[in-house]
């Protein structure tokens, strides 16, 4: 593929300058899409430079600890839609991240792909990076929107509610998927002149492991909050009845 000039890339950043416009007229404040983009663009640089390290020196141990930087890092981000912020709560979702990520990763790497040996990096690292951002986004929206929930609404209705909302997403991209978009791997593989229909295949895999790992790392998390939930009503309860008392 020709190479894309960075006077050009600047040409997408138009759109996102409206947004910036619109994000500043009504909500007072842009800096947020301002630094957004920023980092986005000074990390995509970043990361290009740093994956080119990575796949020309096949260290098993760098590649462990970035992915254990994904994790740590996405479990952060998650934690910013939280009102109730503390280190019990980041702890829940980085080992909610981490189980419901690692578990499609490993299936992906080992049962689909069957790469051998495990470890290549130019699998391993964008893979990692898809399955922790989407869990990430998941446990996001699952979060707050438990958080909102539980305050009048018992546990398992939260539950509910909080489920649903997270999965959304990934249920809309099932259902639209090859009628309405046709997503971001499979149209860079036919742009790089892979045959469609293997990147159908390819794309299939990412599809279920989109679902897979969103749904569970969401339900990891809000299994863990469970116990929290429970300890909160039965602290109110007994609180309630030494009032009464």
């Amino acid at each position: 593929m020709d190479i894309i000039p960075f006077s050009h890339l600047l040409v997408m950043l138009m759109p996102v300058g409206i947004v910036g416009y619109f994000y500043y007229r009504w909500i007072g404040d842009a800096r947020e899409v301002v630094t957004a983009t920023f980092r986005m663009v000074a990390q995509l640089l970043l990361i290009g430079y740093l994956l080119v390290y990575i796949f020309n020196n096949q260290n098993c141990i760098a590649g462990l600890l970035i992915v254990l930087f994904m994790v740590l890092v996405s479990s952060l981000i998650a934690l910013r839609n939280v009102q109730r912020k503390s280190v019990q709560t980041y702890v829940k979702i980085f080992v909610s991240i981490l189980i419901g990520g690692s578990i499609n990763l490993l299936l992906v790497l080992y049962a689909v792909i069957d790469l051998e040996p495990l470890y290549q990096p130019r699998f391993v690292i964008p893979l990692a990076g898809m399955i922790y951002a989407n869990a990430m986004n998941a446990i996001s929206l699952a979060a707050e929107r438990f958080e909102n929930e539980i305050k009048t609404h018992t546990y398992e209705a939260a539950r509910a509610t909080a489920f649903h909302g997270a999965l959304i997403p990934q249920i809309n991209s099932f259902l639209a998927v090859g009628l309405v978009s046709l997503p971001g791997m499979m149209t860079g593989q036919i742009l790089s002149g892979v045959d469609p229909t293997v990147a159908v295949r390819y794309q299939i895999v990412v599809m279920a492991m989109v679902l897979g790992s969103a749904g569970i790392s969401v339900v990891s998390y809000l299994l863990l909050k469970s116990a929290q939930s429970k300890d909160t009503v039965k602290a109110e309860t007994l609180l309630k009845e030494y009032d009464d008392e």
